[in-house]
């Protein structure tokens, strides 16, 4: 008889033991982390009735069933998700891309004080958002319209009669300074992730490029950089899910109802005096949809990456 035509009570009596206990705590996280989620699903399909008269993690009977949650829920994030995407993925690229290069430039290369500006960059992953608020806002709202006031009307003022001003109230240009505050507050940690990366790359076939001839700049280019994909995917998925996530420099950069992200759609749509769970966790569900998405379609690139494969 087979293998597989075996009774599994039979198989299972056969596993060891140490599988079966990887199984049992396997299955516990499982039903741990997608607890949640399931409740989530189900409290979003129900009517404010059916809500109350049933367990959250129940599904709706017939009569409790609506798509009332999830289509408000949709119209009022869906402009809000477009604005994230539109901020998180060029704040995304360019801090990986910069951290890359920067830790190509503290690894690979060799130059005076490298310990001393990778001990700056590492401290400046442990600066907290909150303690950078105030110089944030003074620098876009005050600094930068003074400087580029006074220099286009100064060198361009034939043309502006001195009249120019900053449109520092423009939603679109709001998300741009939201992306490139990301960007910039995301490079320190994208930095330290590609440093430890490369430390593992060979010395011997770096040096062996240089005596070929190549410079620094070709040895990234055809050397480190495809070398660098698992940790692209591990720093991309990361560092767009913290932009993306992110609320509390959208609410100190953006305050156009127009340019509002999905964080701050999704706070004022679960903000109110009353409170309507399953539109709460409709809304929780579409705001989670872009990361969940990337999970999904990027899990096993980021799975390698974490692994250290190349």
């Amino acid at each position: 008889m087979s293998t597989e035509s075996r009774d599994p009570i039979a198989k299972l009596r056969e596993m060891e033991t140490s599988r079966i206990g990887l199984y049992a705590v396997l299955l516990f996280g499982l039903v741990f982390y997608l607890f949640p989620v399931e409740t989530a699903v189900m409290t979003m399909f129900k009517t404010q009735d059916a809500f109350i008269r049933t367990v959250p993690f129940a599904p709706p009977n017939a009569d409790g069933f609506t798509l009332e949650a999830l289509m408000t829920a949709w119209n009022t994030l869906r402009p809000g998700l477009i604005n994230s995407m539109f901020m998180a993925i060029p704040a995304t690229l360019l801090s990986a891309l910069l951290g890359s290069l920067t830790a190509y430039g503290l690894t690979t290369l060799s130059w005076r004080g490298q310990v001393g500006v990778v001990v700056f960059i590492i401290a400046g992953i442990f600066i907290p958002y909150q303690a950078v608020l105030v110089p944030l806002a003074q620098f876009w709202y005050q600094i930068l319209p003074d400087l580029l006031n006074g220099f286009v009307n100064t060198v361009f003022g034939f043309i502006t009669g001195g009249n120019w001003t900053y449109p520092s109230r423009n939603g679109y240009l709001q998300l741009l300074q939201l992306s490139v505050t990301h960007a910039a507050y995301g490079i320190p940690i994208c930095t330290l992730l590609f440093r430890s990366y490369y430390q593992s790359i060979s010395d011997e076939m770096i040096e062996a490029a240089r005596l070929d001839g190549a410079t620094a700049f070709s040895i990234y280019k055809n050397i480190i950089l495809p070398l660098s994909l698992p940790m692209f995917a591990v720093t991309l998925i990361y560092q767009f899910t913290q932009v993306y996530n992110d609320l509390l420099f959208a609410l100190v950069l953006v305050n156009d109802p127009a340019s509002q992200v999905a964080t701050q759609r999704l706070a004022a749509l679960t903000g109110g005096v009353v409170q309507s769970f399953n539109t709460t966790m409709a809304g929780a569900i579409v705001a989670a949809l872009p990361t969940l998405l990337v999970y999904i379609f990027f899990g096993e690139q980021f799975a390698k990456g974490v692994a250290g494969e190349t």
